[in-house]
């Protein structure tokens, strides 16, 4: 029988992905590499690139190891309660990790814990609820769309800074030819890192798309 390899054993799939977490958490995108990982798991970068094969097989470990952890929604939750619940939850995992959306950029998420924890239970309550297949999709695409966009458009985990470095581009514009940016800061900043900008958002797209009785 063959013997397994301890590094194997200390490099599964979701080790990866949590050291990588760690590494885009805590020293940014730019600084993920397999040697990187090697050094976080002890391990060699060959072992690492056995695993995942390359970058976008690493980032697909990372993505499908936060699917796993979107919640099951109680069978019998009412239509428009399931799909925020599923939607918020899909915010917060995306918003406390933005170094993974740096490197993904428009790559598609197909992953099987993402489909079988959010878009197939989504869809699946859209058409239950009376919704087309097509409408369903419509819908969900309409609030994937939204959460991604919200989740990458600013860094929430240093809302801070975020809001320093607005403040310090708009109040470098011509007042003349920006006059509501340059000469309203205090009103136009607060809401870039206003996460109810984001549930506020949702739950109008929900109330659109709610199906008909």
């Amino acid at each position: 029988m063959p013997r397994r390899s301890a590094a194997l054993d200390r490099a599964t799939p979701g080790a990866i992905a949590v050291a990588a977490l760690r590494i885009l958490d805590e020293e940014g995108p730019g600084a993920l590499s397999f040697r990187a990982l090697a050094e976080r798991l002890d391990v060699s970068h060959a072992t690492v690139q056995r695993r995942c094969a390359d970058l976008a097989g690493l980032l697909d470990l990372c993505t499908e190891h936060l699917a796993a952890q979107l919640p099951d929604v109680p069978a019998g939750t009412g239509w428009a309660e399931a799909t925020e619940l599923r939607f918020t939850a899909l915010y917060r995992l995306l918003t406390a990790h933005p170094g993974l959306l740096v490197l993904r950029g428009g790559r598609p998420w197909l992953g099987r814990q993402l489909l079988a924890r959010l878009v197939e239970p989504a869809l699946a309550d859209s058409v239950a609820a009376g919704m087309t297949p097509a409408e369903a999709m419509t819908a969900y695409r309409r609030m994937y769309l939204l959460t991604l966009g919200s989740a990458a458009f600013v860094d929430h985990r240093d809302p801070a800074g975020a809001t320093a470095a607005s403040r310090a581009a708009l109040a470098a514009l011509d007042p003349e030819r920006f006059p509501v940016l340059s000469g309203g800061l205090a009103d136009v900043l607060p809401p870039l890192t206003d996460h109810e900008v984001y549930y506020g958002a949702l739950r109008q797209l929900i109330e659109a798309n709610r199906p008909a009785a």
